[in-house]
């Protein structure tokens, strides 16, 4: 831990750099790559939506609070699977309180639904008449669910971009940060669309919550950009440099809050999927893992890239560049200013006649920069001297000499 604190403290203070900038190509490759995979499941296998948005049966069977266990469900699921009915070969059976268990499936018809109450009462050898109900869901409130997630998420993006332009005075800071969001988003869904779990609401509201985890962290190294950026001209540094150091600085608090964030969400992940086998548990836990990993990648590799390529035409931003390039190409050659020596080239006033007050300024010839006298470079001209030096007033006065201390005041 030791060293991985240094490591921070390393980056913070400039002495180590991970070229984030300047290797964007490369991150948006492998974005796009993971973004492709993504898209592919999501149009080849599409989005498993649960019972909640397409409607189906559900059966609630009141049992004894010490039959409502994980095992009964899990032997609910097997029982009701294995009927050979095709809508009802992957149940969604949940506990409902201490006294039920929920068992649901895509819609049935009567001998479909009869085969399944079968199943279900040689399970658990309840009376079907009096611990046994039955309801159809629609699909309406699902559709309603999906609608209204939708308003919030359009509402969403629009806040977000005016709170970043009002807060950061850059409209180009809001699309970068808009552009993260919307990676993040089409790779969280792409991921559950390839792992084949319901879309529930549970789901719905992971994909909601990602959202701001993912803009949080965009803003946080934003924030740290605006500061490094505040004073260009004042720096030795270019806003690609100075916008890589801000991601270098923010690198290990973005680690840690993502491994803190991440590991309990992955626990109940495993908990929900492993061990429980479903519910909503597992759908919430697998958008919100997803979505907070997606979250600390397009912050990092993502977003400020892409907000330095946004930025790179401006004046400001272009001087700042050449200002940087020209000191780089001093500091690697204190020469290079130098005027050349050529033989045509005067050397004091008496060889062309003309004064050294009136000499003609440097000129370019060849590629060099010739300079017909005077001084060169930065350093100082000598002025000329008013006439010939003569001997002072205090010429011939005795000047005063320093004494030991243990000799002075004796003669």
């Amino acid at each position: 831990m030791g060293k991985f604190s240094r490591l921070g403290n390393d980056l913070y203070n400039g002495r180590r750099s991970i070229d984030f900038v300047g290797r964007k190509w490369l991150w948006y490759a492998m974005s796009a790559v993971i973004v492709l995979v993504a898209v592919a499941g999501l149009t080849v296998k599409g989005l498993n939506m649960g019972i909640e948005f397409t409607g189906g049966a559900q059966y609630r069977v009141q049992l004894n609070p010490s039959q409502v266990t994980q095992s009964t469900a899990d032997e609910l699921r097997r029982a009701v699977a294995g009927t050979g009915v095709e809508n009802a070969s992957a149940p969604v059976v949940t506990t409902a309180g201490s006294d039920a268990i929920l068992v649901q499936t895509e819609p049935l018809d009567g001998p479909e639904s009869a085969a399944v109450v079968d199943a279900i009462v040689a399970t658990t050898g309840i009376d079907p008449a009096a611990q046994l109900s039955q309801s159809e869901i629609g699909a309406s409130w699902g559709k309603e669910v999906a609608k209204r997630s939708l308003t919030g998420l359009v509402v969403f993006l629009v806040l977000v971009s005016l709170f970043i332009w009002a807060y950061f005075r850059q409209w180009k800071m809001s699309v970068a940060a808009i552009v993260a969001l919307a990676h993040d988003v089409v790779i969280t869904i792409g991921i559950y669309a390839l792992s084949g779990f319901d879309v529930s609401p549970a789901t719905v509201t992971g994909v909601l919550t990602i959202l701001g985890f993912s803009l949080y962290d965009t803003v946080v190294v934003f924030d740290k950009v605006r500061e490094n950026t505040r004073n260009l001209r004042e720096t030795k540094r270019t806003y690609a440099e100075q916008a890589n150091l801000a991601v270098n600085q923010t690198l290990v608090r973005s680690i840690n809050t993502s491994l803190v964030a991440l590991l309990p969400v992955g626990a109940i992940l495993y908990v929900g999927a492993v061990q429980l086998g479903s519910g909503s548990l597992k759908d919430l836990a697998l958008a919100l893992f997803v979505g907070m990993a997606a979250g600390a990648y397009s912050s990092i590799f993502i977003a400020t890239p892409l907000l330095v390529q946004l930025k790179s035409n401006e004046n400001e931003i272009v001087l700042a560049e050449r200002r940087a390039k020209a000191r780089r190409r001093n500091a690697a050659d204190a020469y290079a200013t130098v005027p050349a020596f050529s033989e045509d080239m005067p050397m004091r006033a008496s060889d062309d006649g003309v004064p050294d007050d009136e000499a003609p300024r440097p000129t370019v010839a060849a590629g060099r920069v010739v300079r017909a006298d005077g001084a060169t470079g930065r350093g100082r001209v000598a002025p000329p001297a008013r006439g010939p030096v003569g001997l002072s007033g205090a010429s011939g006065r005795q000047q005063p000499s320093r004494k030991t201390r243990s000799k002075r005041g004796k003669k």
